[in-house]
């Protein structure tokens, strides 16, 4: 990931860093805005003219703009050129290590369309088997690119330094695990890897910038947040490492980490898909089911009402079994938010479930690569 920095250029900055900055603002003009003159990207970017035109001439020589001929214009005068990011000329390779059962992939275009899919079963695999799996998962992908290849982008469980080291991820038998420059030795590309959570909440600030956290709901629960534009990561990159907090004083269900009453042994998919199935799906254990749903959401806002308070949040966003997530135990969530906060200063505060559905950590991934390496997104 990318501590300490923005996700997308915005605007001028000191001479040191002017060009690399000012190149960054140039492509994310255009991403966003799609053609555009060069005279128009000078006026919406506020650089020279000058500098513009020599930036323009830089990236289309590496093949990252193109021209698309003249615009069709009324005025008088010469029509002016179009140009934009040369969007058919790229994919993103995109990993999604988070499930249990399975790694999912998908090569993208440089909008967010999914191009193809492929996916390994893990098959309980662990360690040095499990890094086997991703490289042939990465050599399948690759086959399937028509374009040249952006960027891979990884989405792993557990704690990943900025530097792309998986530091603990012990559903996968991983530590200290350098995945990065691994998979950047095995494949001649430049790959960016980062936890799942953290990087699933890329692609809703992709679509819907502003303050917000992001709670993925699967194996385990993770959050990302994104405050001021940049991703929080934590002194340790531990950031939204949320799962294992003791959620109140009244013990709770034994966590596999050994304590008691953990967010994750109220929330986790396995720990409620198992609690459901014992209740049963007849007309009689239906307020039971509900319960323990509304339960799992009471848990959930008790651990982020701190958090939104503290960061004056006014986006809660869920990831998950919509089956699981979406009803009662939103419902019970954002009633224990509102009333664990001060209402005048969230009145405006939203928890919703996610519109990226399962490919939230693929498209959060190319959001990755493109930032990364363009100074996009």
């Amino acid at each position: 990931m990318f501590a300490g920095r923005a996700l997308r250029a915005s605007g001028k900055v000191l001479p040191e860093h002017a060009r690399s900055h000012n190149r960054s603002l140039v492509l994310q003009t255009l991403y966003t805005q799609g053609a555009q003159s060069r005279a128009d990207v000078a006026r919406e970017t506020r650089l020279t003219r000058v500098t513009v035109s020599d930036l323009v001439a830089e990236l289309i020589a590496e093949g990252l703009v193109v021209e698309l001929g003249q615009r069709e214009d009324a005025r008088p005068g010469k029509p002016a050129t179009l140009i934009d990011v040369d969007r058919a000329g790229f994919h993103v390779v995109a990993l999604d290590l988070s499930e249990h059962t399975r790694f999912r992939g998908a090569v993208l275009d440089l909008d967010g369309g999914i191009v193809a899919r492929a996916e390994v079963a893990l098959d309980g695999a662990t360690g040095e088997r499990a890094v086997e799996l991703i490289v042939e998962l990465l050599d399948g992908l690759l086959a399937l690119t028509t374009a040249r290849v952006l960027g891979i982008g990884v989405g792993s469980p557990g704690v990943v330094e900025p530097n792309g080291v998986v530091r603990s991820a012990p559903n996968l038998g991983w530590t200290d695990l350098p995945l990065q420059e691994r998979l950047t030795a095995a494949f001649h590309l430049p790959v960016h890897v980062a936890n799942d959570a953290n990087v699933a909440v890329l692609a809703e600030h992709a679509t819907a910038p502003g303050d917000l956290i992001l709670v993925k709901v699967g194996h385990g629960v993770g959050a990302g947040l994104i405050v001021g534009g940049r991703p929080v990561l934590g002194a340790g990159s531990a950031a939204g490492e949320i799962g294992h907090v003791v959620v109140g004083t009244d013990g709770g269900p034994r966590c596999a980490c050994g304590k008691h009453g953990c967010l994750e042994s109220w929330l986790a998919v396995p720990r409620l898909t198992a609690e459901l199935e014992r209740l049963g799906t007849t007309d009689a254990a239906a307020s039971a089911r509900e319960e323990t749903l509304r339960e799992a959401g009471r848990r959930l806002g008790i651990v982020l009402a701190p958090v939104v308070g503290a960061l004056n949040l006014s986006e809660v966003v869920l990831s998950g079994p919509t089956e699981l997530l979406d009803g009662p135990l939103l419902e019970a969530a954002v009633e224990t938010l509102r009333n664990r906060t001060m209402a005048e200063h969230h009145r405006d505060l939203r928890l919703r479930m996610t519109a990226h559905g399962q490919d939230i950590v693929l498209r959060g991934a190319a959001v990755m690569v493109l930032s990364g390496q363009l100074g996009v997104s």
